[in-house]
């Protein structure tokens, strides 16, 4: 009786993942198979063309390049910059509730709001970025419509957007730290940076880690910000591997070559994370 009355219980969380995760996964795998007619509908089993397609095609390798250095310019920076924020407003001095609550802000504004602020800052003759070059003397900057800067605009964009929901958990993680730790590294006569090496460092790799495979699949599924800013452009210069994915899909109706990018993107991701937790892992000191 109470094993049945356990399934009652989960029968809506059940039925929540049946229909918005396992059907639809299923229905990608049923699809990669096959090949869709201009309207999107089925028009013949293909078997695994739609795979040779995706490992001959030069726009995939070039749109996983894309992505690999969209992910290098943002996910070490985006921690980078947090730990310090974290470090510097975790003391409970007077005025960092102030600081905590402006550098969390971010994480309170969705993709889009994000990416409208950041298209009017990059606007070629009134935004905000141009104005401060031509305050210091520099020539202007096509943020967005030139190949060369165009990524890593878009890189600076997700840097500011990420920034709020990393500071939290980094946040967090230092404050988690007792305190009884630092004062025995003071009268050890430890100072406050080898303290935060040799001390805080070890103790916060679990957060570190989190954040890192957190942002690193974000980082891989980033779509909103560069739809709005660049749509892969230009000259496929933040043509990454989601947004060529929803071209192929929902753009030309290739729901087929679309569903098996998807696979193979889910596949890149979970290689990604099983190496941080094969490799990385063992560097992880748990309390």
């Amino acid at each position: 009786m109470e094993t049945i009355l356990g399934y009652i219980f989960l029968a809506p969380s059940l039925l929540l993942f049946a229909t918005f995760l396992f059907y639809p996964l299923f229905q990608t795998f049923y699809l990669s198979m096959h090949e869709t007619d201009p309207r999107g509908r089925v028009a013949s089993f293909v078997g695994f063309d739609n795979f040779t397609a995706i490992f001959t095609s030069e726009r995939f390798y070039q749109s996983l390049g894309v992505t690999g250095l969209f992910t290098v310019l943002t996910v070490p920076t985006v921690i980078a910059i947090a730990l310090m924020l974290a470090a510097f407003t975790h003391n409970q001095l007077k005025g960092m509730r102030i600081f905590q609550f402006i550098f969390s802000l971010p994480v309170v504004l969705s993709v889009g709001t994000s990416a409208v602020i950041w298209m009017m800052l990059f606007h070629p003759s009134v935004g905000m970025l141009n104005y401060l070059l031509h305050l210091v003397g520099l020539e202007p900057v096509a943020w967005l419509t030139d190949p060369r800067w165009a990524l890593l605009s878009v890189s600076m964009m997700t840097i500011w957007m990420n920034l709020g929901f990393t500071y939290i958990v980094l946040l967090s993680g230092l404050q988690g730290i007792p305190d009884e730790i630092y004062d025995s590294a003071k009268i050890d006569g430890s100072g406050p940076i080898r303290t935060f090496v040799q001390i805080v460092m070890p103790l916060l790799s679990p957060t570190v880690f989190f954040v890192t495979i957190v942002s690193i699949i974000g980082a891989f599924q980033s779509f909103g910000q560069i739809h709005i800013l660049t749509r892969g452009g230009p000259v496929n210069s933040t043509d990454v591997l989601v947004y060529s994915l929803y071209q192929d899909a929902f753009i030309n109706f290739r729901f087929g070559t679309g569903s098996a990018q998807a696979l193979v993107l889910f596949a890149i991701i979970l290689i990604f994370t099983v190496i941080q937790f094969k490799v990385f892992e063992r560097k992880v000191h748990y309390q």
